[in-house]
């Protein structure tokens, strides 16, 4: 049997996008995959974020954003920027890492012209159940991209 490959989920903040697709990839991928997340610029992890997510039943809000440079010695199989700032800025991995750029929506962004509470929380929902859509299809991509290699 072989080692699970190594995954890091990679966005601006660490503190929405990336804890959301880590957890998910945690959750649904289980022992397929070791998977990090980090950012170029890690802010916290946003109340929002860890409120829709503990909605689907996943506590993140224990997490804590790390900067890439934290992680600079693990040797990751494929890093996938899940916002479009992080896979314009995405540093040079070294090894075998794969890089793909998967842009999601940013919450916070489109919350702040939100009218209510409840209209900045349907923003984070979409995109939670974007990427739990996406790393639910994660392990045939990857294989299939594995095969192609």
């Amino acid at each position: 049997m072989r080692s699970p490959l190594k995954l890091l989920f990679l966005c601006t903040g660490n503190s929405c996008r990336s804890q959301m697709a880590e957890a998910w990839a945690r959750e649904l991928c289980g022992d397929r995959f070791e998977v990090f997340s980090a950012g170029l610029e890690p802010q916290g992890i946003d109340p929002r974020a860890a409120a829709v997510m503990r909605e689907a039943g996943i506590d993140i809000s224990a997490a804590r954003s790390k900067h890439v440079e934290e992680l600079a010695r693990v040797s990751f199989d494929h890093v996938i920027t899940v916002c479009d700032r992080a896979g314009e800025r995405c540093p040079v991995f070294g090894g075998q890492a794969r890089v793909t750029h998967v842009g999601f929506d940013d919450p916070p962004c489109l919350a702040r012209s939100a009218r209510s509470e409840e209209q900045a929380l349907s923003h984070y929902r979409r995109v939670r159940d974007e990427i739990r859509e996406f790393v639910e299809k994660l392990p045939e991509l990857l294989e299939k991209e594995g095969e192609s290699r």
